[in-house]
């Protein structure tokens, strides 16, 4: 059986860069903006620890911002660092999504 938890751990780093992008955000929200564009079986448990990896690369800039709902959330942005390194994502994601594409209807030498 395929384990798909080694690709997905990639995948996710960079799918949490492009959504963090596209507005300061929470780690609760990644885990409901992931789950609505077809990742429903990501947990807490798994971006998490992924949200403190690219923190501490310094991808991600993390703030404290009062919350009406209780306890202080723990906001990411993007940096600097981390807009460069979601642009080799998407560079690398073209070139591996296009030869297993090749590979997949048959491509290459022959």
């Amino acid at each position: 059986m395929f384990d798909k938890s080694q690709l997905l751990k990639g995948t996710l780093e960079g799918c949490i860069l492009q959504i963090v992008s596209a507005e300061t955000t929470y780690g609760y929200e990644i885990v409901v903006r992931l789950a609505e564009t077809g990742f429903d079986g990501v947990r807490e448990g798994t971006v998490y620890p992924l949200l403190m990896r690219l923190e501490k690369k310094g991808l991600l800039f993390a703030e404290f911002r009062p919350s009406p709902l209780g306890p202080s959330r723990k906001y990411f942005s993007l940096t600097p660092e981390g807009e460069q390194t979601l642009k080799e994502f998407y560079d690398a994601w073209a070139e591996i999504s296009a030869a297993v594409a090749k590979v997949q209807n048959g491509g290459g030498s022959q």
